[in-house]
């Protein structure tokens, strides 16, 4: 094995900020929706850190699009520009994580630096980040606030809209949180993802090792 330092001190701040925040988002809002049946805080306190949370998420939001957009590292959401070899490297991925991880076989992809997301995981974190966390986040600042952006939530179609919305994707979420910890997993170890993202530091079969992974 050989160490790859694939995960950056910024990017591991914002990781593990943005997963704790999420899990206090998804307590307080399930709170705040189903008061009757849950008791895990008052209502008003679950009001008040779901809104302070969600502003600090947002706020880590733009550490990370900052980081990314400011750094070299944004090679690593640059997306496969061939239709046909996305294709094949995403059904091999497919078919490791179908079949193929349970009969022992080795993982198509190998990490670097500059490509440590797979076809799929690629392919999924652009929508995520680029897409569903700000509609997620713009639904909620709506929502904070319904009169102050009264002309806004008309012109979506309403408070009911705009809490359908915010609520859907809290589903989302909440079922990705369940597979990204699954998925984190299914490392050589169940805890070599785990630590990776704690020190930085990939663990790598010696036959894949890339140059260029001590940036």
């Amino acid at each position: 094995m050989n160490k790859l330092y694939i995960h950056p001190l910024p990017v591991r701040v914002w990781h593990w900020t943005n997963a704790i925040g999420f899990v206090l988002l998804i307590a307080s809002g399930v709170q705040i929706r189903y008061l009757d049946l849950f008791q895990l805080m008052s209502f008003r306190t679950a009001v008040v850190a779901h809104n302070w949370i969600g502003f600090v998420l947002i706020a880590n939001f733009f550490i990370w699009l900052g980081f990314y957009l400011f750094s070299d590292k944004i090679k690593v959401y640059h997306p496969e520009l061939s239709p046909m070899k996305y294709f094949r490297a995403s059904f091999r991925q497919m078919q490791f994580y179908g079949y193929g991880i349970f009969r022992g076989e080795p993982n198509p992809h190998h990490p670097s630096a500059y490509r440590k997301f797979n076809p799929l995981q690629s392919m999924m974190y652009q929508i995520i980040m680029m897409l569903l966390v700000p509609i997620m986040f713009f639904t909620g600042v709506l929502l904070w606030d319904v009169t102050r952006f009264s002309s806004v939530v008309d012109m979506l179609g309403g408070v009911r809209v705009v809490d359908t919305v915010h609520v859907l994707l809290f589903i989302l979420f909440s079922g990705f949180i369940i597979v990204h910890i699954y998925l984190a997993s299914l490392g050589h170890t169940p805890s070599a993802h785990f630590k990776a993202m704690i020190t930085g530091f990939e663990e790598v079969e010696d036959e894949v090792e890339e140059t260029g992974t001590t940036s």
